[in-house]
Parts: C-alpha cells; structure tokens; sequence
C-alpha cells in the first residue's frame, strides 16, 4: 500500500513539474513574441519617418528650384506663349525685315494679388516688323515704406507666337530689389523672327500681347503654370 502510494505522489510531482515546464515555456513564447512585435513597430515608426523627412526635403528643394524649373521647362517648349529659350546672335545681325507684314505689339502688366509694387507699360503698344528688333520699357515703383523683392513670369498671345517672339534683353525671372518708394525703367529688347511669315497658321495673326506679372519673391515661392499647360 505504501508502494502504491509513494508511486501516486511521485506521478503527481512530475505531472506539476510538466504543468510548470509547458507555463514557463508558453510565458516566454509570449514574451518574445511581444518583444518582437515591438521591435517590428519600432521599425515602421523609423521608416515612416525617414519617408517623411524625406519628402520634406525634396518639397523645399523643389520650392527653392521652382523659378528655375518653370523657366526651363515654359522656354525650352514655347509652352503658354512662353518665349523660346536664346537667340541666334548671327541671325539677329543678317536678318532683314519683312515689310510686307506689320504687326501690332501690345504691352500688359498685372501684378499678384500680395504683390505691393505699381507695375506698368510706359507704351501701351508698338509696330514692328518681322525681323526688325524693337525696345519698349516697364515702370515698376514700391510705394511702401520697406524694401520688397519682385520676379516676373511672362506669356504671349496667341499662345502659338511665342515660339516667334525672341527677347535679346529683358527682366522676367530674376529677383529685383526696390527700396521704398523707389522707381526703376526695365528695358525689353526683341524681335519677331522673320520665319513668322512662313508659318501659315501665323498667317491672319497682326496683333500679338506681350504680358508681365510680378510677384513678391518669398521663401517657397511656386510661379503657376499657363492655364494652357494645366
């Protein structure tokens, strides 16, 4: 009887003993699994914010490199009425005239609704013809009592003259400074190339606007695009 006994109790020891193995065992499963979800976690926290960061990086990079990259991308395709980037020198010397063909150049000026500055054309408009290089001057005043900084975009219309309108000389896209209550003339030298005459969808166009707007040049300062872009 006391055998039988003795085997029971030591029966039941190792059974406790296997309950508290399998709890143990099932605990620390448990607690790495939650260190491990934690870490996980962690992980994603970190990469979400190196995304973030990131893309804030690349926005103010594009902020400060929107004047540039408007410039580039409106000039290189004429798009907007924008003119076509440079100018052949060689060509502004040989060229002649085509006087069969006069066209009215008319002059606008806007400024941004935050913008301070009076801006406007000295000439509401001139006649030139294609071939045949023209000056004509804005007026621009800050009337405030603190210096404010301007830059300029400009377009023409119609909007498929711009790839003819060439500018030898002008203001557009350069930061320009005026104290208060200063005043300043800025030339715009340029030309209508000639081979205007030989487009035939130019053919009925004898008027063209060359249009400025300025805008107050801040910290992440974006130029619009041409609505005939968007």
């Amino acid at each position: 009887m006391n055998l039988l006994s003795n085997l029971v109790r030591n029966l039941t020891c190792r059974t406790n003993a296997l309950s508290k193995n399998t709890i143990n065992t099932n605990l620390i499963k448990r607690l790495c699994s939650n260190h491990n979800n934690n870490e996980n976690r962690k992980r994603s926290i970190r990469s979400t914010l190196y995304y973030v960061t990131a893309a804030g990086i690349v926005t103010v990079g594009l902020s400060y490199a929107a004047v540039p990259l408007y410039r580039l991308f409106c000039q290189a395709y004429s798009y907007g009425g924008t003119v076509a980037l440079g100018h052949d020198a060689n060509k502004v010397e040989n060229m002649s005239a085509v006087k069969n063909k006069l066209i009215k150049i008319k002059f606008n000026a806007d400024t941004a609704a935050s913008m301070r500055w009076n801006f406007k054309p000295q000439q509401t408009e001139i006649m030139v013809f294609p071939g045949e290089t023209a000056l004509a001057f804005y007026t621009a005043m800050n009337p405030t009592d603190k210096p404010v900084i301007g830059i300029s975009t400009y377009n023409v219309v119609p909007f498929e003259a711009g790839q003819y309108f060439n500018k030898i000389q002008c203001f557009c896209f350069e930061e320009q400074m005026l104290n208060p209550h200063e005043q300043v003339d800025m030339p715009v030298f340029f030309y209508i190339d000639p081979e205007i005459t030989e487009d035939p969808y130019m053919e009925f166009v004898n008027e063209i606007t060359l249009s400025y707007t300025f805008f107050e040049a801040k910290e992440g300062l974006q130029l619009p695009l041409p609505t005939f872009v968007k």
